[in-house]
């Protein structure tokens, strides 16, 4: 019988319902209105997310130009998260939700599809991780056991793609741009998960202490 790779959609779902459920600051969170989908290597980075709507929670901005309308099962996406190679590759359980995390922390309050001005790497800078950190810490204390197992995997996971990819904005009347985009721009890939273990200590017999040897004191 063939091996099924997880669904690594399904998993991040679960688990951004979980936060959603069981962490007052981001109770405002619908995982229903995120998509998530695997992206190409961005420096150092481990996942981004995208705002799919301008100041306001608008399409339309100030100078005329909209925002591609991304569909899925009917409803409008208002974030889109990409996780980048470094969150497949050599990483752990924690570090993963902690990504999952700091993706979901740049998000408006209003959940409006726009991204928290306050929360800005260039606004905060290093009180960012100061201010996320015990978030994480206080979450996976009550992250239930298969929700965390779900990123302790290795091997190969099926998750979501762009075929085609939305721009930015566009300007409305501009010929041989797509205006909606859905499951029909998207499929199912596949990409390694590589989960670092923790070393395992040594288990031998243990060697006894070296005698102290005392120097002869000298009256």
């Amino acid at each position: 019988m063939a091996h099924r790779r997880p669904n690594l959609n399904k998993a991040i779902r679960a688990l951004i319902r979980d936060i959603a459920a069981k962490m007052p600051e981001f109770a405002h969170v619908r995982a229903s209105r995120i998509l998530v989908i695997a992206g190409e290597a961005r420096r150092a980075s481990r996942g981004t997310v995208k705002p799919l709507c301008f100041r306001g929670g608008r399409s339309t901005d100030r100078a005329g130009r909209r925002k591609p309308i991304v569909r899925l099962k009917g409803k409008r996406m208002l974030y889109c998260i990409t996780l980048r190679p470094l969150f497949f590759r050599s990483s752990t359980p924690k570090a993963r939700v902690e990504t999952v995390m700091h993706e979901l922390f740049h998000m408006s309050r209003r959940f409006d599809g726009t991204l928290h001005a306050g929360r800005r790497h260039s606004v905060l800078g290093r009180d960012f991780p100061r201010r996320l950190r015990p978030l994480v810490r206080r979450y996976l204390k009550h992250c239930p056991k298969e929700v965390l197992d779900a990123f302790a995997y290795s091997g190969e996971v099926k998750v979501l793609q762009w075929l085609e990819r939305p721009g930015p904005a566009y300007v409305p009347g501009t010929r041989g741009v797509r205006k909606v985009y859905t499951e029909e721009q998207l499929y199912y890939g596949i990409s390694r998960m590589v989960t670092r273990r923790r070393p395992r200590l040594a288990t031998g017999p243990k060697l006894p202490r070296k005698e102290r040897v005392e120097k002869p004191r000298v009256h």
